[in-house]
């Protein structure tokens, strides 16, 4: 995520859309912006977790929901404040844009109605949403309509018109991901305090594999969801383009390759957790609200301070020019970044009787 929003704020002279356009992106951008495609499915399906343990140690009736609720609501509220003012820095605000914070905000509300599901309907619903929000791609209404407005915050990325000025872009179409975080929660139990890691781990490593293997399948077949790839110049462009995959809204492929990476993932950081690596990375995790924010910010006044140094034409004094600085600036970064994020956890932690902090 941090590599991604290095890209977006010192590589806009060098920016790439949704798929990249394979021709003209150079391997090493195309690698460094499919790998930060695992982030959000990532994010929700950990979030739909999350909420399940949350609800094994609060068993009351109702708990669980009332949580989601009230989280999910600070996070859309987050998102149309500190958030939007990170990317713009303008106030009173003429765009909002309804990202993943946005996402993950109404992916929560609507798990807490869900929830009340039995689990294997629970999962049927995700992968129903998933794998058939596709089918409604042909589906559109033009500004204007009475189902505009809903169908651009369900499914079709578009700008909403709120008054004067003011305009709302939804970047991040809902229903495939209430199905992402319908399948978080489900697989709860797999990490309650019953299971042990010798159960969890094969189960992962089957959902993993078996999803990138419907990946490989749905790629195959060169269909449903997605422009057909094609064979490149070389063998690295053909590979470029089987993984070229759809973000907003995240198709069935998309979905599959990047949940089929990351359930692999957590079989393989599980495995290694009492490593420094693991240890390193838990930090950020334990305060993980602050350090979104955090990096927004002092990316947004790097950008700024650059501007006012070099002025307005990037790409020809202060935008990176290699792929290679991203990733160096990316390091620096996340090690800069390490201690604040390490207090606050460490607050957090400490100071639970401040009702906020767990917001963050």
């Amino acid at each position: 995520m941090l590599l991604d929003h290095v890209r977006e704020t010192f590589f806009l002279h060098r920016q790439v859309g949704d798929p990249m356009d394979v021709a003209t992106t150079e391997p090493a951008l195309f690698l460094s912006r499919t790998l930060a495609h695992l982030c959000a499915p990532v994010f929700v399906f950990l979030t739909g977790l999350s909420a399940w343990l949350y609800a094994e140690k609060h068993p009351e009736p109702g708990a669980a929901s009332r949580f989601l609720l009230k989280r999910g609501l600070v996070l859309i509220l987050l998102e149309l404040t500190l958030v939007n003012f990170a990317w713009t820095f303008s106030l009173p605000p003429q765009v909002i844009y309804l990202q993943v914070i946005w996402a993950i905000g109404l992916c929560m509300l609507a798990l807490a109605a869900l929830l009340w599901l039995p689990r294997p309907l629970l999962v049927m619903l995700g992968v129903v949403l998933i794998g058939g929000h596709n089918l409604l791609d042909g589906v559109h209404f033009a500004p204007g309509h009475f189902a505009y407005v809903p169908w651009a915050v369900l499914h079709d990325r578009g700008w909403i018109e709120v008054a004067g000025d003011l305009r709302l872009r939804t970047s991040y179409p809902l229903l495939p991901w209430v199905g992402v975080i319908a399948l978080g929660y489900a697989a709860g139990p797999w990490f309650g305090s019953g299971a042990s890691a010798a159960q969890r781990r094969p189960r992962l490593l089957v959902a993993g594999l078996g999803a990138l293997a419907l990946f490989a399948g749905l790629r195959a077949i060169n269909g449903y969801g997605e422009k057909p790839w094609q064979a490149g110049a070389d063998f690295t462009h053909t590979v470029m383009s089987l993984f070229n995959v759809t973000k907003y809204p995240p198709s069935l492929a998309f979905v599959a390759l990047t949940l089929g990476m990351g359930l692999c993932l957590l079989v393989a950081l599980e495995r290694w957790q009492g490593s420094r690596g693991c240890r390193w990375l838990a930090t950020f995790g334990a305060a993980p609200m602050f350090f979104y924010l955090l990096h927004l910010y002092v990316l947004k006044l790097l950008y700024l301070g650059c501007y006012a140094l070099w002025g307005s034409n990037q790409g020809s004094w202060f935008g990176f020019s290699q792929v290679w600085m991203l990733w160096l600036a990316t390091l620096v970064l996340a090690v800069v970044l390490y201690r604040p994020v390490q207090a606050f956890a460490e607050l957090k932690a400490r100071r639970r009787d401040i009702t906020w902090l767990k917001y963050f």
